[in-house]
């Protein structure tokens, strides 16, 4: 074995949690998804997955369309609509809900993403049906009362503010526009300051009236819950909703026929860099491996970068969850050339060598081990369901993320590197004095 992988199965072997992935087998694929549930409600699809005896419950409605949804000039639209929503109902003021939540231990909630966005509850079972009659009248009959949209308004239009300033925000904001161009992400979820000072009430009011119709909504729920009763809540809340005539459709593909570098000057104490390559979704059949490789290639990235070069303090690689996916290699350092050579460098081993079985039944193991600690919460199983229904193929896939991962090849490693880790789309901020070209762009 080469000096390179006995140091990272060295490396991996620290991580001795990653045995219980391994020994629970988690053979209980079939009996997982045997505790899901799917019905129609006047169009609305809800998944319902029973959690025996779990003393929680946490439930997402989701609006189907993310980006598409919105223009460059109402861009954030979505998100701030569902922020204000959570704040009070037609019929229940917002000094109401924030104590009757805060007495039963309850939340709501709300997010948006560039493929879905969501508002959901977290609450006991005990305390479920006041809870959803609460969660059920702020979606339905927002306040959109004009204190909860400036407050509102006011928090985003900071933070976008504030994104500018610092380094790293600026960095994915760069990295956004730049490989967005001309795609349906390139409507920012979350706005732009031009965009979120223009909207008005009116315009919250018409874009709710507009998302509410079952086809274009999904509803998800976990917990111990009788489905029986849970129908009839929905039936007499969400399922008065209109139908409508939404049809998903599926997003283009990103552009990276070719390498690039895009620059921004700005005086700082280290350069930023991220470089974005092209990456399989959660529903094609190359996630499991470029999953297992991006988890090799971000600790060899960590390994040389920083353990062995000394170059940067946390240098990373990472992977989207996107309908229209990527991945990327990021670091900040006072040398780019060095660091970005060895990023670099670590992507053309697993493009050339064949890894050993074991360095990656490890790997997997741990990186198996992670995902399901992160699965332990009714919270994190809605919105697992929820990915996977909406940009996955299907909420059954979900179960079978363990076997997909288990079931990677050496071969398969090379593969997906040799496939998807190229033709990569750099962003700089800082010195553009101390960088060569061609150690960015190669391809």
């Amino acid at each position: 074995m080469s000096m390179k992988l006995a140091s990272l199965t060295l490396l991996i072997a620290l991580f001795s949690v990653a045995a219980l992935a391994q020994s629970t087998g988690f053979d209980g694929v079939t009996a997982q998804a045997n505790l899901v549930t799917e019905f129609d409600v006047n169009g609305l699809k809800v998944i319902y997955k029973r959690r025996p005896n779990s003393a929680t419950v946490s439930s997402g409605l989701f609006i189907r369309g993310g980006a598409r949804n919105i223009t460059a000039k109402n861009a954030g639209i979505e998100a701030l609509m569902l922020a204000t929503a959570v704040e009070a109902g037609k019929n229940i003021p917002r000094q109401t809900v924030r104590r009757e939540l805060a007495g039963r231990g309850s939340s709501n909630n709300s997010g948006a993403s560039n493929d879905y966005s969501v508002i959901g509850i977290a609450t006991t079972k005990p305390d479920f049906p006041r809870v959803f009659e609460i969660f059920s009248d702020l979606v339905l009959n927002p306040a959109f009362a004009e204190d909860d949209i400036k407050r509102n308004k006011d928090i985003r239009l900071a933070s976008l503010r504030e994104a500018g300033s610092v380094p790293e925000a600026a960095l994915e904001t760069m990295s956004g526009r730049v490989i967005y161009s001309g795609h349906p992400y390139a409507n920012e979820v979350n706005g732009t300051p031009a965009s979120i000072a223009a909207i008005t009430a009116a315009d919250l009011r018409a874009y709710h009236k507009q998302m509410m119709e079952t086809s274009r909504l999904l509803f998800v729920i976990v917990g111990d819950l009788d489905a029986g009763e849970l129908t009839k809540q929905l039936t007499a809340t969400f399922g008065k909703l209109p139908k409508g005539t939404y049809k998903d459709a599926a997003y283009p593909a990103i552009d990276f026929s070719k390498g690039t570098l895009d620059v921004t000057q700005r005086a700082l104490p280290t350069n930023y860099v991220k470089g974005v390559f092209a990456a399989p979704s959660i529903g094609n059949p190359d996630y499991y491996a470029m999953r297992v490789a991006m988890s090799i290639l971000q600790t060899l990235v960590y390994q040389k970068v920083r353990g062995e070069l000394q170059l940067s303090y946390a240098p990373d690689a990472d992977m989207d969850s996107f309908a229209a996916n990527t991945a990327n290699i990021s670091v900040s350092t006072t040398d780019p050339n060095r660091a970005v050579t060895a990023m670099v460098d670590q992507i053309k081993f697993l493009q050339e060598r064949q890894l050993n079985s074991a360095v990656i039944d490890e790997i997997a193991s741990f990186f198996l081990t992670r995902h399901y600690i992160g699965q332990e919460t009714s919270t994190a199983q809605v919105a697992e369901l929820a990915k996977y229904e909406l940009i996955g193929g299907g909420w059954r896939n979900s179960f079978q993320f363990l076997n997909g991962v288990r079931s990677v090849k050496p071969d398969d490693i090379r593969m997906v590197a040799n496939k998807y880790m190229k033709n990569i789309r750099y962003v700089y901020i800082g010195d553009p004095t101390v960088f060569n070209r061609e150690s960015f762009v190669t391809d």
